[in-house]
């Protein structure tokens, strides 16, 4: 009896193991990788030797001439600063509107928003880049922060929205009898609360927009000296380099800030979510 009821446990605990297993193998090869030459990785990308291990490759990855690791740092922070700024600036209040309009107007907006989830920002790159380039933000910092924040928007809204509809009314009814507006009221009362929220949102889209190369590739090209982390290393791999000593160390190098972040920041996005789940 003790085994079958064990069963589930033991079953759960093997797939999780395997899942996690398959997660790390990738960034276990790309680690152990960074410090071999040539030859060790072809002839057994799986093991290193500590005795011929090495930090020259990584230290050539980071003087590399055909990719300044340090401006791709600045320019996707500035990215990431400036996405999650207007993201979060503008969704908070809108999705305080809407959050406390129990109309069914409200309902068909936000359901508008949520669509755009669904849409591949690919599909819609190639009309965007017409409608940046009529603005002259074709190729510019800018015009690449206004568009990722439009594919943050509909995620950001949606998750606010759920998480200031689970805050009792009884706070904006307070306030309002108090003499406080609504605009007082969100910016005293409702984003102090949405804090947990708000770190969480920050994080995930930090994420999305360090590790998009699509749309920073589209937008910013290759000659306008402008590159993010992700675009950098493709210019510097290149698209079919089988000198593994330089594409190893190069991706190590974009992934690690990204990595760290997430590594310290994940229980903000655990707190996060948990909150917004027993909120009421």
């Amino acid at each position: 009896m003790k085994t079958t009821a064990n069963s589930p446990a033991v079953a759960r605990v093997t797939f999780l193991s395997v899942v996690c297993v398959g997660m790390l193998l990738p960034m276990y090869l790309l680690v152990v990788n960074t410090f071999k030459s040539q030859q060790e990785i072809l002839a057994n990308p799986f093991t290193i030797n500590f005795d011929t291990a090495t930090f020259e490759h990584l230290a050539n990855a980071w003087t590399n001439p055909d990719f300044n690791i340090l401006k791709g740092y600045a320019i996707t922070l500035a990215l990431v600063a400036g996405v999650n700024a207007l993201s979060i600036g503008v969704c908070a209040p809108a999705a305080y509107v809407l959050a406390r309009t129990p109309k069914a107007l409200s309902r068909v907006i936000l359901f508008f928003f949520i669509a755009g989830m669904f849409i591949p920002t690919q599909v819609i790159l190639v009309p965007v880049i017409f409608v940046l380039r009529s603005l002259g933000l074709m190729g510019t910092l800018p015009g690449l922060i206004l568009f990722m924040t439009a594919t943050t928007v509909p995620f950001t809204l949606f998750v606010f929205y759920g998480y200031i509809r689970m805050l009792p009314r009884a706070l904006d009814e307070a306030a309002a009898i108090d003499g406080a507006g609504k605009l007082y009221t969100l910016w005293r009362i409702i984003l102090p609360l949405m804090r947990p929220i708000i770190a969480t949102v920050f994080i995930l889209n930090s994420l999305s927009v360090w590790n998009d190369f699509a749309s920073p590739q589209m937008i910013l090209g290759p000659g306008s000296g402008i590159y993010t982390v992700t675009t950098g290393v493709y210019a510097a791999v290149g698209q079919y380099s089988t000198d593994y000593t330089k594409v190893f160390p190069t991706l190590l190098l974009a992934v690690i800030p990204i990595l760290a972040i997430f590594i310290v920041m994940q229980r903000h996005v655990m707190s996060g979510l948990a909150a917004g789940a027993v909120k009421g």
